[in-house]
C-alpha cells in the first residue's frame, strides 16, 4: 500500500475478483453515459490514450472500439489487469495493458495525447503527486481528465446514512472545484478547468447496505430512468467533479485557472 493511499492492492483485487460481462459498457446506464459524454469531447480517432486505474477495462475498451483511439492502460491490481486483458481478447481489441504502480510506471513521460482516470485520485490523502503524473505523461498540448464522485453535497449526505464507512475511503477535502483545481502542478505549465458534471446518478449511493435487495434495485432503476430523461445538468445533483488540464508550452504567467463555485 502506498503510504499516501486510502486503499490497498488487496481492496482492489477483491473488487475485481469476478470477471465482468464481456461487452463494451452500455449508455443505458447514467453512470456510463456521463463518462462517455466526457470522453467524446476529448478523444478523436488515432489519439494515443492512457487510462490510469483501468480495471476492469470496460471504459478503455469502449474508447478503443467506439472512439478508435490507440489505447494503453495501467492498474496495480493483478486481478484487474487479468480481467481487462480477457475482455480485450474477447472483443478483439489491442491495447498495451500493464500491471504496475503508477508511481513507478514504465510508461515514458510526454508520450500521450490524452490521459484520464475515473474515481482514482480521491483515494489518496494528498493527490497532488498522482495528478502531476497524469500531466507529466502528456505530450505538449495533450489533455488530462480526472473525475471524482461528488460527495460534498447531496450525495455525501445520503451516502453517510447508507454507508458511512465507504466515505472514509475518499478524500472529501478535495470535493469542490476550487480545491480540485488547486491540485494541479503549476510547474508543468497548463490550462486548468474544474467543474461539476453529469446527470443524476444513484450509483454513488449504497442503497443495498440498509435496504432489501428488491427495494434497492427498484430505487436504482427509478433513479437511472430519471437520469436518462433529465434534459440538462442540475449543479446540485451533478454526481461528478471534473479536473481537466491541458499541458501547453507557455510562461507560468499564462496559466489559466477556472473553478466555478458550486
Amino acid at each position: 500500500m502506498h503510504i499516501n493511499a486510502k486503499t490497498d492492492k488487496e481492496y482492489w483485487d477483491n473488487i475485481w475478483a469476478y470477471q465482468t460481462r464481456m461487452t463494451c459498457p452500455s449508455g443505458l446506464f447514467v453512470e456510463m453515459r456521463n463518462i462517455q459524454k466526457l470522453l467524446k469531447r476529448c478523444v478523436t480517432p488515432g489519439m494515443r490514450v492512457l487510462e490510469i486505474g483501468c480495471a476492469p477495462g470496460k471504459i478503455l475498451a469502449w474508447v478503443a472500439k467506439v472512439l478508435r483511439a490507440e489505447v494503453s492502460g495501467l492498474d496495480y491490481s493483478v486481478r484487474g489487469i487479468e480481467n481487462s486483458k480477457l475482455l480485450f481478447d474477447h472483443l478483439g481489441i489491442s491495447g498495451d495493458l500493464r500491471c504496475e504502480d503508477i508511481f513507478e510506471t514504465s510508461f515514458e513521460e510526454g508520450t500521450f495525447d490524452f490521459v484520464f482516470s475515473f474515481g482514482l485520485i480521491e483515494h489518496f490523502n494528498d493527490p497532488r503527486q498522482i495528478v502531476a503524473i497524469h500531466v507529466s505523461l502528456l505530450k505538449p498540448g495533450g489533455k488530462a481528465l480526472m473525475t471524482i464522485p461528488n460527495y460534498a453535497g447531496t450525495y455525501g449526505r445520503v451516502q453517510r446514512y447508507f454507508d458511512s464507512d465507504n466515505l472514509y475511503l475518499h478524500n472529501l477535502n478535495i470535493m469542490n472545484p476550487s480545491s480540485l483545481a488547486a491540485l494541479a502542478p503549476s510547474h508543468l505549465l497548463q490550462n486548468i478547468h474544474s467543474y461539476p458534471f453529469g446527470r443524476l446518478n444513484s450509483a454513488l449511493i449504497s442503497f443495498g447496505r440498509k435496504l432489501p435487495r428488491w427495494i434497492a434495485s427498484g430505487l436504482a432503476f427509478c433513479f437511472n430512468t430519471i437520469g436518462l430523461l433529465q434534459p440538462f445538468d442540475i449543479q446540485a445533483l451533478c454526481p461528478l467533479l471534473v479536473l481537466q488540464i491541458t499541458r501547453i508550452q507557455a510562461d507560468k504567467s499564462a496559466m489559466e485557472i477556472s473553478a466555478p463555485a458550486l
